[in-house]
């Protein structure tokens, strides 16, 4: 059996953000139970009945995740984790910040392109996590992996990277360069399995979905994916951005080029939204929007959330 937790659904600022006064960070701040928070976007999965944990992305709440979640807390009367690896989808800063988290002599492996791990070993602030007990492991594009700790052992759990639509980091774009200088390794998507190969797919920033991914999720177990907008101007329409979804590196959920639309024919059995944007209708339950997307078979992620695979 594969265990997954979602540590955080919520896109970068999480939900309610800690700087926005809309209707829904407004219902979240008050306490309406239709609109509980959300951490920003990270998953934490096990394949050995929770004693060891593999975190998807490690976002700038990680401290407030692991103390949320007891799996994730230190052994009893010493120091210690069981979080044993982090595996890393782009170097947004809600995806990476959380690795200045782990910092404290834990020893754990970073796995991600080796476009991420130069992004990682070019920042110094990233070397308090000292390498030598985290070591930066390149994950190779469309190439299996199995994901192992810091001192090398299996962890039982075993990651494809593959390239989806995107951009790179907000933080490393240059507008001197075509599409701000992104390449292929900047936004991947992953497919996890256990070593019975049960398995899903988790994308939590992806802007389009090409006749190669739809081949590559067709009749899945499990999708995980990003659900960051409702519609495509929704940050311009609310006056908070400029910058329509694609232009940010997603895809929104309606409309005829939208998440659910592209999804209506693969036959995924089970779907999940995360990475879910403060100004999205879907955060609070009894919006039509949130109503049409669990009509069309889709589930709303929310922290704490619990999968067995």
């Amino acid at each position: 059996m594969m265990r997954i937790l979602v540590l955080g659904a919520g896109a970068g600022g999480g939900f309610p953000q800690w700087n926005c006064g809309c209707r829904l960070c407004r219902r979240a701040l008050g306490g309406d139970a239709a609109t509980p928070s959300r951490t920003q976007s990270s998953l934490a999965v096990s394949a050995d009945d929770g004693r060891s944990w593999v975190l998807l992305n490690a976002s700038p709440d990680l401290a407030a995740q692991i103390k949320a979640n007891p799996a994730l807390h230190p052994p009893e009367g010493r120091r210690g984790s069981p979080i044993a690896a982090a595996v890393l989808t782009n170097a947004d800063v809600d995806h990476v910040a959380g690795l200045l988290t782990l910092r404290e002599g834990h020893r754990f492996a970073i796995h991600a392109t080796s476009r991420v791990v130069g992004v990682l070993k070019a920042n110094a602030i990233f070397n308090v996590v000292n390498p030598a007990l985290a070591p930066r492991v390149p994950l190779a594009l469309d190439t299996e992996t199995a994901i192992q700790d810091g001192d090398g052992h299996p962890t039982g759990l075993y990651v494809t990277a593959f390239s989806v639509p995107g951009k790179i980091a907000l933080w490393l774009e240059d507008p001197r360069l075509p599409d701000f200088g992104s390449v292929p390794e900047d936004t991947v998507g992953l497919h996890v399995r256990n070593g019975t190969g049960k398995g899903f797919f988790y994308i939590p920033g992806c802007a389009a979905l090409p006749p190669e991914l739809t081949r590559r999720l067709s009749g899945a177990e499990l999708v995980v994916f990003d659900g960051t907008t409702w519609t495509d101007d929704e940050m311009i329409t609310a006056g908070f951005s400029d910058k329509t979804a694609s232009r940010m590196g997603h895809m929104a959920m309606s409309g005829a080029l939208g998440t659910i639309a592209a999804f209506a024919p693969l036959g995924v059995k089970r779907r999940v939204f995360v990475h879910i944007n403060n100004t999205n209708p879907v955060l609070a339950a009894d919006t039509p929007e949130r109503r049409q997307a669990e009509a069309e078979g889709w589930e709303i992620g929310f922290d704490g959330m619990e999968i067995d695979l």
